[in-house]
C-alpha cells in the first residue's frame, strides 16, 4: 500500500535515474498534459511530497500520485515493461533509463513554480528535511475528529496512511476513534515520525521489531488474531470523515484504552 515510506523510495529511485540527464522519450497519456513535451530539458531532481512525486525539468513538473495502484519502474532504455504497456501513464526516458508509471491516479505537469496548487494543502512531512514536529502534533491535537481520522487528513500530517495509523495508535495505547483533541499528539508524532523513518528504507515495513513474514505489524490486517502483547483477540472496525471515505481500523481493546 503506497505510503510516504513507499513515495520516498519511489522518488530516490528515479531521482538516480533520471536526474542531470537530458530527457530523450516523453510520454503523457492522460487528459490535459498529453500534448506537453519535455525531450530536451534535463531532469534537475526527482522529490517526493508526502503522497506525492514531484519530477522537476527546465522549469517544468511532472507531478504524480500513486494512490492504491500506482507504481513507478524504472528499466534500461528500451527494456522490455513488466506491466501492460495500456496501464502506462507517463514515460520519461534518457540514453540509459527508462521510467515508467502504471496506474497513477495523478498525472499533471505544470510550472514548477506553480507546485503549491497541487501539495501547496499539504501539513509537514516526517521524511521532509524542513519537517515541523510541532506543527504536525498542533494540527492533530486541534482536530476534533477520530485521532485516527486526524492521522490521515494530509493537511495534518502528510505521508502518513492507514497501516501507520492504525499501527502507531496500537503503541501509543490509543484508542483510534479518541478524539485528537484529547490525545498526547506531541508523543503521538513523535512516534509516526519514528516510525515512517525507520522504514523508509526497508522493502517491508515493520513494526514490531521482527522482519521476518508475517510478524510485522501489531495490528493491521489482524482482526481476531492475538494481540501480540496480551493475547486479546484484535478488534476491526471502520472510520473516515465520511461515509464514502471510511477505511478500515484495527485495535486492541486492553492495550487501547
Amino acid at each position: 500500500m503506497p505510503e510516504g515510506d513507499t513515495v520516498y523510495r519511489t522518488a530516490r529511485a528515479l531521482n538516480e535515474a533520471l536526474a542531470g540527464h537530458e530527457i530523450t522519450r516523453f510520454d503523457i497519456r492522460v487528459p490535459g498534459s498529453a500534448t506537453v513535451d519535455l525531450r530536451g530539458e534535463t531532469v534537475s531532481e526527482v522529490v517526493p511530497r508526502g503522497k506525492h512525486l514531484l519530477l522537476r525539468a527546465g522549469g517544468a513538473t511532472l507531478h504524480s500520485h500513486l494512490k492504491m495502484e500506482g507504481e513507478w519502474h524504472v528499466y534500461p532504455a528500451g527494456g522490455r515493461w513488466r506491466r501492460p504497456g495500456h496501464t502506462a501513464r507517463a514515460i520519461v526516458g534518457n540514453e540509459r533509463a527508462d521510467a515508467v508509471g502504471f496506474d497513477l491516479a495523478m498525472v499533471e505537469v505544470l510550472r514548477t513554480a506553480d507546485e503549491a496548487r497541487v501539495v501547496g494543502h499539504l501539513g509537514p512531512d516526517p521524511l521532509a528535511p524542513d519537517w515541523d514536529a510541532a506543527e504536525a502534533a498542533r494540527r492533530v491535537g486541534g482536530d476534533p475528529r477520530a485521532v485516527h481520522v486526524a492521522l490521515l487528513d494530509q493537511r495534518n500530517v502528510a505521508g502518513l496512511g492507514n497501516v501507520y495509523a492504525n499501527e502507531v495508535l496500537f503503541v501509543r495505547g490509543i484508542l483510534p476513534a479518541t478524539p485528537g483533541t484529547e490525545v498526547d499528539a506531541p508523543a503521538l508524532i513523535d512516534t509516526a515520525a519514528r516510525m515512517i523513518r525507520a522504514n523508509r528504507d526497508r522493502s517491508r515495513r515493520v513494526f514490531t521489531g521482527d522482519a521476518r513474514p508475517g510478524r510485522g505489524m501489531w495490528v493491521y490486517g489482524r482482526e481476531a488474531k492475538p494481540c501480540r502483547r496480551c493475547g486479546t483477540p484484535v478488534r476491526a472496525g471502520a472510520l473516515g470523515a465520511r461515509p464514502t471515505a471510511e477505511r478500515n481500523v484495527f485495535w486492541c481493546p486492553v492495550c487501547q484504552r
